[in-house]
């Protein structure tokens, strides 16, 4: 990439797919932007940029390079795939991109066995988001592509009544309304999202899920 291209990266703004960061002193936030790229639609990183869209580019690149690789290498469950590279700018400073695909292994973790760490992260707009259990048990089913079948019985029956009238619904919500025990309702929306009835919308207090448009 070359500073134009860069330059034009910085002007679109953070989003589902970018991601600044003017320092890299703090690593595990990096790491947990990487592993929600991967869980989600892939993105890019850049490190030396302000949230001002500041190109301000790191002084020693050589060290955080370094840093960043280990971090990834150590943190990282199950490893990865990503590319690093340099953008140099005038000032004799560089500019870090990490380019994340989305992975095809989910889902990703942060894992910290020091400190007894360990969790997955989406991309919800520009924010890097912790997945919740049904959020988890989505992407694994996503990423085993296997043929889901359900039964169509009382509980869907009072879920897709309450969908008819109202947007959305959390888990708590379908457990209190169809009267069955939090994870039978849990199981049951899972299997539903990965069968292409309905989707869901993650969130950092309570995912909803709606009925799938069209």
């Amino acid at each position: 990439m070359d500073y134009r291209a860069l330059k034009e990266l910085v002007r679109q703004g953070e989003g589902t797919h970018l991601e600044f960061k003017l320092k890299s002193n703090h690593p595990e936030r990096i790491i947990r932007e990487i592993v929600a790229f991967a869980n989600t639609e892939g993105g890019k990183l850049l490190i030396g940029i302000g949230d001002d869209k500041s190109i301000q580019g790191l002084k020693h690149v050589d060290e955080d390079e370094y840093l960043l690789e280990r971090a990834i290498e150590r943190y990282c469950t199950p490893t990865i795939d990503y590319t690093m590279e340099r953008v140099p700018l005038a000032n004799e400073r560089d500019v870090l991109v990490i380019t994340v695909p989305e992975s095809d292994r989910k889902p990703h973790y942060v894992d910290d066995p020091i400190n007894d760490f360990r969790r997955a992260y989406i991309r919800v707009e520009d924010k890097a988001v912790q997945a919740s259990k049904e959020v988890r048990e989505i992407l694994k089913g996503e990423a085993a592509e296997r043929n889901i079948r359900f039964t169509y019985g009382d509980k869907e029956r009072a879920l897709m009544q309450h969908l008819a009238h109202n947007q959305s619904i959390t888990v708590d919500l379908f457990a209190n309304i169809a009267q069955i025990p939090r994870k039978m309702a849990s199981r049951t929306l899972v299997l539903l999202v990965l069968a292409n009835v309905l989707q869901v919308h993650p969130d950092e207090v309570n995912d909803r899920f709606s009925t799938r448009p069209g």
